[in-house]
């Protein structure tokens, strides 16, 4: 296990619980940004915090797993607040790639998800 594990098994812990009690009825976009800011963001921070910081840390495949698991249920709940039915599973080490690209969760969520869905625009289709 590596330092990063009590923080890791707590996001999970959250994760669960968001997860457990999310409620698609009462669910809107600001609560999914929620989601992304108190949630997903953090966990796919954390992950960059480990690979970036200094001394590079060797997550276990435990810590991996539970680290993906918290920040595909959040990014699913926030799907979920947008009307779509989405199962979230990408990798932790994607969605750190989108973030540093991005530098802006939101962005990053709506680039995996595709949710909520951009315009398009004409500029990039060639379409006037």
């Amino acid at each position: 296990m590596s330092r990063y594990g009590p923080r890791i098994a707590a996001l999970a812990r959250r994760a669960d619980r968001d997860r457990a009690t999310f409620d698609p009825e009462t669910a809107t976009p600001a609560d999914g940004r929620t989601y992304l800011r108190e949630g997903a963001g953090p966990a796919i921070w954390l992950y960059l915090e480990g690979r970036t910081g200094g001394r590079t840390v060797r997550f276990s495949d435990l810590e991996l797993t539970a680290l993906r698991g918290a920040m595909n249920a959040w990014l699913t709940c926030y799907a979920r607040c947008h009307g779509v039915s989405l199962e979230a599973d990408f990798t932790v080490r994607e969605a750190a790639t989108v973030l540093l690209e991005t530098r802006n969760v939101f962005e990053t969520a709506q680039l995996l998800t595709h949710v909520p869905q951009r315009a398009e625009d004409p500029r990039r289709t060639g379409h006037t």
